[in-house]
């Protein structure tokens, strides 16, 4: 029962912050079209405070875990060419493959991936958790370009990703984190307090914004599609990957950021780049939308597991 209650107290206020954005714009008080912009903001400013913040306050040998980075990386690498050969054999509309890969693939870690390790493991130093979206976050995007270009019968450009991941928010956060820390720099306290009160900001900002762009209506028209997306996303992906992880050792806070690589839903980032690189974009938002309504309870199935295991 303690077991149950800690997994509850760490799945369920993500979604009732999300549930609180979904009423916001039902209610009109935001506007789903709102959400790209607002969330483009969080992304630029809110989201690189809190990871420059909890990589400044940390202690960088142990966020530093060369194993679990190779790990990570080597996992999201494997998942990819999983989804991607899956659903090469299984779907025939280019418009509809890139998009279907890109949601079994691609998770929330950036957004649920912190708060749910704070709450599975509490007092836990984040700084790995930090240096896994300095990996992952790189990553997806790289992978996402590719596939989506590929799809549309463009040839990617390897200058435009390398200059998209120099330029990315949240690896300029990390790397003036990490400097701060090898130089040894002090800021002022009332500096540090206000990158304390905005990275404390961030998640539940993220989170509301994504409740805000919920609508449930038009599922139906992608059947087969979503139900490939949702079981892939939520099901086989954490069962192989958590299995992997747990049986080469991994444990505590680090296992938990695996629930959230590879067992949160599909970024709503995904749904963003399909609109703006072509492919069937209303697919993408329902992927987004089925897979994070159904989370609610996968996630917190897999914490339960690991949970009821010992292994936080």
């Amino acid at each position: 029962m303690s077991d149950f209650v800690v997994c509850v107290n760490a799945v369920l206020p993500l979604f009732i912050i999300m549930g609180l954005g979904y009423a916001a714009r039902r209610l009109g008080a935001i506007r789903r079209e709102d959400v790209p912009r607002l969330n483009k903001m969080a992304f630029r400013f809110f989201l690189p405070v809190l990871l420059f913040y909890n990589i400044y306050t940390s202690d960088l040998s142990s966020a530093v875990q060369p194993k679990l980075l190779l790990f990570a990386a080597v996992c999201v690498l494997c998942l990819y060419g999983l989804s991607f050969g899956y659903v090469l054999m299984t779907e025939k509309s280019s418009d509809k493959r890139g998009v279907m890969i890109q949601g079994i693939y691609r998770s929330n870690f950036v957004i649920m991936g912190i708060p749910l390790a704070k709450q599975l493991v509490q007092g836990a130093d984040l700084g790995c958790v930090v240096m896994l979206v300095s990996v992952v976050v790189p990553m997806y995007n790289v992978l996402a370009v590719i596939t989506l270009e590929l799809f549309n019968g463009k040839k990617p450009s390897v200058g435009r990703l390398l200059l998209d991941i120099l330029k990315n928010p949240l690896i300029i956060g990390i790397v003036a984190g990490i400097l701060t820390l090898l130089l040894g720099i002090k800021l002022p306290a009332v500096i540090e307090s206000a990158a304390e009160q905005i990275g404390h900001a961030a998640s539940p900002l993220m989170l509301f914004l994504l409740g805000a762009f919920f609508e449930l209506r038009g599922l139906g028209a992608y059947r087969k599609e979503l139900a490939t997306a949702c079981i892939g996303r939520l099901i086989a992906a954490p069962a192989i990957f958590l299995s992997a992880a747990v049986m080469c050792g991994i444990r505590g806070v680090a296992l938990a950021a695996m629930i959230a690589i590879f067992g949160s839903p599909t970024a709503i980032s995904s749904f963003t780049m399909v609109q703006q690189m072509g492919g069937d974009d209303v697919l993408a938002g329902d992927i987004v939308v089925l897979t994070n309504a159904l989370s609610c309870l996968t996630m917190f199935g897999w914490a339960f597991v690991l949970k009821s295991l010992g292994l936080f």
